[in-house]
């Protein structure tokens, strides 16, 4: 029989706890999500930001009747990378009704505004609906000239209205209800992940790399070099993580680049400490002390012979400083300092709607909550796997 290496040793131990494999699946599919971003999305606008007041904070699965109105302005068609990133503009202003019917050259709606209130009856100009042009430039001159009968412009009126009623009157379905600003709950939550998995990615990108360096110098030439490391680490290692976090974005400014580096920077020490320990009982052994005899240089040495032998533990500390990302940058969203409206993120949901907690809308703040503690369980169950995987003592207790 074949020995397994290493990395396939590690994979058939990880996958031997179920749980945390089911929390590898979750991560994979909210990473997908992540991915498809606004191919998937009900509402794929820029932002997921197409607000209708008169739907706001409506229940799950709620249904309207829309009518489609044309848009005066040019709205030009994106590429499809371009719109699974970026979105696409709305061609259409979105009107909620209650009933329609059409006389002449109009189209006459009873427009929804609450719950409470009776419909307000309006009347739009069919070709302004279609088309976005105000009639009074164009299609009356046309209607009103010599070379078109009435049946010529009844034929038109019925084309138009046929037009409408297949393809701009549509019922829309709200399957995770409205916001307080009438947008879509679903498609903002799915937005959302997209941002907690970048701040993730990045912040532990930041942190790694600072983090190895760091303290791979530290712990491998030891002496003053490793006193001053320490003392900085010693020092950042006392604040706490939202405090650092919240000082670095106030130096920064507010942004979605700024979260990365605030969140990156305040994780490193973690890291840091583990390498320089890893690193300090390692770099006595018996192959390191054959590299020194062989010439290698010190760089050669801790990123070709040491720093390969302790990627479990790192791997472990990374996905577990996934999982704090995540709960930071929601952290700093709820209190103003993460990515600005109207970029959806789960702790900016919740903020916009924590009050209504004790009302008869709590699903508003709980939806998000429920998608961060998922996120972060995940990532916290994958953990776990990790550790086990590559606890050697535990593997053989196991066979």
């Amino acid at each position: 029989m074949a020995q397994l290496t290493p990395s396939k040793r590690t994979w058939n131990a990880f996958k031997r706890n179920k749980i945390a494999v089911a929390g590898l699946v979750f991560i994979a599919i909210t990473l997908l999500v992540a991915v498809l971003g606004y191919l998937i999305m009900p509402d794929n606008t820029p932002q997921a930001n197409n607000m209708t007041i008169q739907l706001s904070i409506k229940k799950p699965g709620a249904k309207f009747m829309m009518l489609l109105i044309r848009k005066g302005e040019q709205v030009d068609t994106v590429g499809f990378f371009r719109r699974m990133f970026f979105g696409q503009p709305s061609f259409y202003r979105e009107v909620p009704i209650t009933g329609y019917y059409f006389k002449q050259d109009s189209i006459h709606v009873n427009e929804y505004i609450g719950n409470e209130d009776k419909p307000d009856p309006k009347a739009y100009n069919i070709f302004e609906v279609v088309t976005g042009i105000k009639p009074r430039y164009h299609f009356n001159k046309v209607l009103l000239s010599p070379t078109f009968s009435c049946e010529k412009t009844a034929e038109i009126y019925k084309n138009f209205s046929d037009k409408i009623k297949g393809e701009q009157i549509t019922t829309k379905t709200f399957w995770l209800g409205t916001d307080v600003y009438g947008r879509d709950l679903l498609s903002r939550l799915l937005l959302g992940t997209r941002i907690s998995l970048a701040v993730g990615l990045m912040s532990v990108i930041i942190s790694m790399f600072l983090g190895v360096t760091i303290g791979s110098i530290a712990g491998y030439f030891g002496g003053w070099v490793d006193g001053a490391l320490s003392w900085v680490m010693n020092i950042l290692w006392s604040l706490p993580a939202l405090l650092l976090v919240i000082a670095i974005s106030f130096a920064l400014g507010k942004g979605l680049w700024q979260i990365f580096i605030a969140v990156g920077l305040s994780m490193w020490v973690e890291v840091a400490r583990l390498v320089r320990g890893q690193v300090m009982s390692l770099k006595q052994v018996e192959y390191v002390e054959a590299a020194r005899a062989l010439g290698f240089n010190n760089r050669r040495i801790i990123t070709k012979h040491i720093l390969p032998n302790i990627t479990g533990p790192i791997l472990v500390l990374a996905s577990s400083n996934f999982a704090s990302a995540i709960l930071l940058e929601a952290g700093l969203s709820f209190l103003g300092f993460g990515a600005q409206p109207p970029m959806p993120t789960w702790g900016g949901m919740i903020k916009e709607h924590y009050g209504y907690i004790v009302m008869d809308s709590a699903f508003l703040a709980i939806i998000p909550g429920l998608a961060i503690m998922l996120l972060v369980y995940a990532f916290n169950l994958v953990t776990v796997g990790l550790r086990d995987a590559f606890d050697i003592k535990s593997q053989s207790t196991r066979i």
